[in-house]
Formats: C-alpha cells, structure tokens, sequence
C-alpha cells in the first residue's frame, strides 16, 4: 500500500498553512489543496482502521503469518521478490485489488470508475 503522504505528514503540513487574501488565485488554490488533504484525512480517520484489519486477515490467510500490517506487507513484498509467491496466484490478485480498491475510496472516493472496482472486487 501507499503510505506517503502520512496522515500525521499531512497534518502538520497544514498547521503550515496560512489563509491568503480572498482575491489572490494562488492563495484560493492552496486553501482548495488544503481542503482536499483535510478530507482525505478524514475518510483516513473514517475507513482506514477497517481496510488495515481486512488487509491483516487477508495477508495472515495468505501468508500463514501472525504478524502486524508492517511485517505481513514486508513478508509480502520479500515472497514475491523472491519467488515463494506468484504474483499472478488468485489469493495475491485478490489480496492487491481489495487494497487497491480500498486505498481509492479514501484517497480518491470521486473516482469515477470506483464502483466498477468495487463490483470486481466481489468477483
């Protein structure tokens, strides 16, 4: 998964953020960027938490591993960089468009072609 920007990256980039004079388009534009990052934030406090716990359970069922996200993505990434997992088995498919998926819907929920990932999702 993507994990940069960091929620708390994003946070105190905007304590740096200052209010621009209404008139100024840069200033109107950063407060528009500020705005975004602020509710992306948001579905990040919102869904973040369950798309972890359904990455652990997808990752232990696949790796036979009791570990936390950071362990199970590290083994994940080391399986298949070394050849012990195919990147193309059904469970590693699966496991990466369900991440994908709800990676999206937080980062992007505007995403006009989410739905149809979600639909694909359930296949």
């Amino acid at each position: 998964m993507i994990t940069h920007p960091t929620a708390a990256e994003l946070t105190q980039a905007l304590s740096a953020v200052e209010a621009g004079p209404p008139d100024d388009p840069r200033a109107a534009f950063i407060a528009r960027v500020a705005d975004n990052a602020r509710a992306t934030l948001e579905r990040e406090a919102a869904l973040g938490p369950a798309a972890e716990a359904a990455a652990i359970e997808r990752l232990r069922a696949l790796l036979t591993l009791d570990a936390d996200f950071e362990a199970l993505n590290a083994e994940l990434c080391a399986r298949l960089a070394d050849g012990r997992l195919a990147p193309l088995e059904p469970a590693v498919l699966a496991h990466l468009k369900a991440s994908v998926i709800d990676q999206i819907a937080i980062d992007q929920p505007g995403y006009s072609g989410l739905a149809a990932l979600e639909a694909l999702g359930s296949l």
